[in-house]
């Protein structure tokens, strides 16, 4: 499976803070990634340079074989889906969900005089309802709670069929039900053969999806460990990351964590 994701000795410096520091990590085509670690640790930094949203300081990048500094940014970024609380704030209140959807297909924010074809229809229409959205498609994007907001960015980034797709954070201040019912989504569609390489950010343990593969532990001083999720999420290793004893378990796929 080709490598989609390659970062060797990276570090990102902002306004003389260094946020990022010899970070080396590798994504394959066929694996599912989780990214965890406290506020401060880059996690969301590392997201924006895989989605070439953003340029390292030092290093090299690698994103679906493209160098960043000498790819064409705007064929390169059609193929990675990206989704994030930040991205949320981009969509016109006023715009359809249909629209929020539809749109990913010119990498635009809002419906202007792009002419669609039919076959982009069907595909949004489709992809609204994998996602459960489908009863939404009339609604206006500012009138969703965060739940169906979050589900309308992930739908819109699997939209073009990326090859690599990047969530930060999409089940951050989502009640139970909301979250259950994403998570369970998120599953599904991890566990489908025909998905493409995923790497979500998260701060909890309790928001991996069953299906999910690998794990990168960050701290602020960088990588903690990275590898098969049996292998990396281990109390010891949680410990390292956040600074006090975890206790971990697993059930069925699940993880839950609480202070030992």
């Amino acid at each position: 499976m080709p490598t989609v994701l390659d970062l060797e000795d990276v570090s990102v410096v902002r306004d003389g803070n260094r946020i990022l520091e010899s970070v080396n990590w590798k994504v394959d085509g066929d694996q599912r990634w989780v990214v965890l670690g406290p506020n401060g640790a880059g996690k969301t930094t590392l997201l924006q340079i895989a989605a070439a949203m953003s340029h390292p300081s030092g290093g090299v990048v690698q994103v679906l074989e493209g160098t960043l500094g000498q790819v064409d940014l705007f064929e390169l970024r059609p193929r990675v889906g990206f989704a994030s609380s930040a991205m949320a704030r981009r969509f016109p209140a006023n715009e359809t969900v249909l629209n929020v959807v539809l749109t990913a297909a010119y990498s635009v924010t809002g419906r202007w005089n792009e002419e669609y074809e039919d076959i982009d229809m069907r595909r949004a229409q489709r992809v609204l309802t994998e996602w459960k959205l489908d009863h939404l498609s009339d609604r206006l994007f500012g009138s969703l709670s965060d739940g169906e907001q979050k589900r309308v960015q992930i739908a819109r980034s699997v939209m073009t069929d990326p090859e690599l797709l990047l969530l930060d954070e999409p089940a951050a201040s989502l009640d139970l039900g909301a979250r259950e019912e994403l998570l369970q989504l998120l599953g599904g569609y991890a566990s489908a053969p025909e998905a493409p390489a995923i790497v979500m950010v998260t701060h909890h343990v309790e928001e991996i999806p069953v299906g999910f593969t690998h794990a990168l532990l960050l701290n602020k001083s960088g990588i903690v460990s990275a590898g098969p999720i049996d292998e990396v999420l281990t109390s010891a290793n949680l410990e390292t990351t956040f600074g006090l004893p975890i206790t971990l378990s697993e059930e069925d796929g699940r993880y839950s964590a609480r202070a030992a």
